[in-house]
């Protein structure tokens, strides 16, 4: 970089710092950055490092500090730092909590190293460009870069190594860990452009971060995306986020996906930790999804959820609407409608087919397929299959012995389960 106003973070690690007198007092280690509403955050001061067997840390105000030539100088500062051995306090600081860390490229949706810097220096002060992912920015780091670049272009003249530069701009890239204490840092610019990746994308992006830094991404996200990722992830990571997430955090997300969902995930966390999570539960999710737990998994019952959308047997074609209306962001099928009398008993299965071109004063139930179609909790998995491909159906509702409605299987529910034997059973063959 020959731009006067750029600079790599690298090459001013280990600058001397120097006091207004001019004698040295350490050596530049870090900028302590300021987690503030600007796109490109900027320093807040910078943090000096003296001694070598026994280091010593202290941390200035950048206001009190300029860069002169190859030198750090106090300005007008009669009292000399006040240095300890302690980690410095700070909201974040590059070398510590960006250097070398992964960051998720928001743009092009892949996990990064951050290998180096970029820098924007402007009246004194200092902010984050860009994040350099480059192989030419870890040799600068490891002082090789004019013994690397000689040799480059001696055996390989128009390599692109020597002219190719990989910076990521800080505003479109989402720093996933801050330090030992993997924590998240905010960058509300990020965060919106990591919402516009689809969820399945996330997931794969989930797939390539190790425990900490999944937990450290899946909380930067909106919840509704949170559940969206959550359901595309693969069982595996979903057992790892599980166990990194704080009990509320966890409870908050078990509780809001489909209950068949929740149910096969809870089963395949460790007993101690299923129970756990079902006593922190409200009662009646904790309730719902210890029946489900009691079914057998390749029954009705195992493959059900408990959420649906139900009315009772003299709602008209006008309330049907506004069920659907207001449930627009509901997590389970929405086409179907199933009726029940007072005491809750299965009447019949409507779909927004039947009745959305119908007068909104005729009563719903008569929009109903002349078939009552359904199974019951304890029947098989091909059963629920055969009726579904015979009546071409999306849904199928699920009585228990005294006909009342307790859940609803998708044809989802049932392909993802014939899947998952199909695949367990040919795998070996493949």
């Amino acid at each position: 970089m020959n731009n006067p106003f750029f600079m790599n973070f690298s090459q001013l690690l280990d600058l001397p710092v120097i006091d207004a007198e001019g004698c040295r007092i350490g050596v530049f280690y870090d900028f302590s950055m300021s987690l503030n509403n600007d796109i490109y955050t900027r320093a807040s001061g910078i943090i000096v490092r003296r001694g070598f067997w026994r280091r010593q840390y202290a941390l200035l105000p950048i206001s009190g500090v300029v860069l002169a030539g190859q030198q750090f100088r106090l300005t007008g500062q009669s009292v000399g730092p006040a240095f300890s051995s302690g980690r410095v306090e700070c909201e974040f600081a590059l070398r510590r909590d960006v250097l070398d860390q992964q960051v998720v490229d928001v743009e092009n949706r892949k996990v990064v190293r951050v290998n180096d810097v970029h820098l924007l220096k402007v009246d004194h002060q200092f902010h984050i460009a860009h994040v350099d992912v480059g192989a030419r920015a870890l040799v600068r780091r490891l002082g090789w870069e004019t013994a690397v670049d000689a040799l480059v272009r001696f055996l390989f003249p128009r390599s692109d190594y020597l002219t190719l530069e990989e910076l990521i701009s800080w505003k479109n890239s989402q720093v996933l860990t801050l330090g030992s204490q993997k924590n998240v840092l905010k960058l509300d610019v990020a965060r919106a452009k990591l919402a516009k990746i689809p969820p399945t994308e996330l997931a794969e992006i989930m797939g390539d971060l190790d425990v900490f830094e999944q937990a450290s991404l899946f909380r930067s996200l909106a919840f509704d995306v949170q559940l969206k990722v959550f359901a595309d992830m693969t069982a595996d990571d979903k057992v790892g986020l599980i166990e990194q997430l704080e009990d509320v955090e966890a409870v908050q997300l078990v509780s809001k996906i489909p209950s068949d969902e929740a149910a096969d995930f809870l089963i395949s966390l460790p007993k101690v930790r299923m129970h756990q999570l079902l006593r922190l539960m409200e009662s009646q999710s904790s309730r719902r999804l210890r029946a489900l737990l009691g079914f057998r998994k390749d029954s009705a019952g195992g493959l059900m959820a408990t959420e649906y959308l139900s009315l009772r047997s003299d709602a008209r074609v006008a309330d049907a609407m506004a069920k659907v209306r207001g449930n627009v962001d509901y997590p389970g099928n929405l086409n179907t409608i199933y009726i029940v009398d007072q005491a809750g008993k299965y009447l019949g299965t409507t779909t927004i087919r039947r009745f959305i071109n119908e007068p909104p004063e005729r009563p719903v139930r008569e929009t109903c397929h002349p078939q009552k179609v359904f199974v019951r909790t304890d029947d098989g998995m091909e059963e629920v299959a055969l009726l579904l491909e015979q009546y071409k159906y999306y849904a199928i509702p699920v009585l228990d012995e005294n006909d009342m409605l307790v859940g609803s299987i998708t044809v989802d529910d049932v392909m993802e389960e014939l899947i998952a034997l199909a695949w367990g059973k040919y795998k070996d063959q493949l």
